[in-house]
């Protein structure tokens, strides 16, 4: 068996509908309550996200894209035929049921090409999972053109519809709070959707710049820390989570089972620690990575309220990538989770500011249960 190269030859990123900036989505998601939320101006002031794509139609509000289609159609635009696929490999936060697995839904979708279709599971380290299987693959020679993809769809649980019952059933709570939750509705304002694709080989492009995956680094804490963001489970007073089929139906609604909710404080506490100066340190120990050597780095943070703090966890890991070399689209494609390091590699790689022997550093963490990745790319 040859050990092979790989090479990103392409990548595309489908948003849906036109871009929402933030005075209106409340407008597009709907308002939870019977006054608009006050935490959400706090929140953008501090994720700094000014718009963001729904998959929803702003005049009838019903959804236009299923988490499925979205991947379906960032596949698509890599104008690639599917026939001569080997491989398809979908990661995404929520897919569109529990079963089948959204990668087949996605194959389904598109239709054609009789091919291995994998899915992955996680939350933001969904995506760049199905990528380092993708590429291992292709460099174990099992396969010879593979595609990965990424896409959320959060807004179908985002929406106001999904919280309106829950407000009614808690009536009493919400006499003098009359917005969800601040763990869920920090969320509302967060999340946004989105879908990128690559197309993967061992061959570089001939006509235009490709890039070489050096490697790919993931790693769990999950030994240490408790769950930070879940979804169909409630989280108890000593940090377990109780799943959703230990509840009869009728809690589901009444306990809020199934919306996405998130421990601000763990979160704020622990994510910088675990998802960057631990894992960098073992990175530089390993001599996998030379900070000198990085032209461009691509942190996936939710919020530029991180940005600095970022910084400072690299600092303190030995690890300075001055912020001039940075590259983050958050701000005008908002926080697409699993999809956001494909957003961001594609716009970066089809504009004109990389030129061959650049070398990329990408970071991309995962709070649900601390874990992170980084991946080092060579443009050649």
């Amino acid at each position: 068996m040859s050990i092979k190269t790989v090479y990103i030859n392409t990548i595309s990123a489908f948003l849906p509908n036109e871009a929402v900036e933030n005075a209106d989505i409340e407008k597009v998601l709907g308002q939870a309550g019977k006054k608009p939320s006050r935490a959400k101006n706090m929140v953008l002031r501090s994720n700094q996200i000014k718009t963001r794509y729904y998959a929803i139609d702003r005049q009838t509000r019903e959804p236009t894209h299923t988490n499925a289609t979205l991947a379906a159609n960032a596949i698509e635009m890599l104008k690639c035929d599917i026939e001569n696929i080997d491989l398809l490999v979908c990661g995404t936060t929520l897919p569109d049921q529990l079963m089948p697995n959204h990668a087949l839904m996605v194959h389904g979708e598109l239709g054609r090409g009789e091919l291995e279709v994998v899915a992955t599971a996680g939350v933001c380290l969904s995506g760049i999972a199905a990528l380092k299987y993708a590429y291992l693959s292709i460099k174990s020679d099992d396969s010879s053109l593979a595609i990965a993809s990424a896409s959320e769809n959060a807004s179908s649980v985002m929406r106001s519809e999904n919280f309106a019952q829950e407000i009614e059933s808690r009536v009493e709570q919400l006499k003098r709070h009359e917005q969800i939750a601040f763990e869920k509705d920090f969320l509302r304002w967060m999340l946004s959707d989105g879908a990128g694709a690559m197309l993967l080989s061992s061959q570089p492009n001939s006509n235009k710049l490709s890039l070489q995956i050096e490697w790919i680094d993931q790693r769990s804490y999950a030994h240490e820390l408790d769950s930070c963001m879940y979804a169909g489970s409630v989280k108890m007073d000593d940090g377990s989570l109780k799943g959703w089929r230990q509840y009869a139906q009728s809690q589901w609604l009444q306990s809020s089972i199934f919306s996405v909710k998130q421990d601000v404080k763990l979160l704020n506490d622990k994510i910088i620690e675990y998802t960057v100066t631990l894992p960098l340190k073992k990175l530089l120990e390993s001599k996998k990575l030379d900070p000198s050597a990085i032209d461009w780095y691509l942190p996936h943070y939710s919020s530029g309220f991180f940005r600095d703090k970022v910084y400072d966890g690299m600092l303190e890991a030995g690890c300075d990538i001055p912020q001039d070399r940075w590259f983050t689209n958050l701000s005008s494609k908002g926080n697409t989770g699993s999809a956001s390091i494909y957003i961001m590699l594609e716009e970066l790689f089809n504009s004109d500011r990389l030129k061959s022997g650049d070398t990329i550093l990408c970071y991309i963490p995962e709070s649900s249960r601390f874990s992170t990745a980084f991946m080092q790319l060579k443009v050649v």
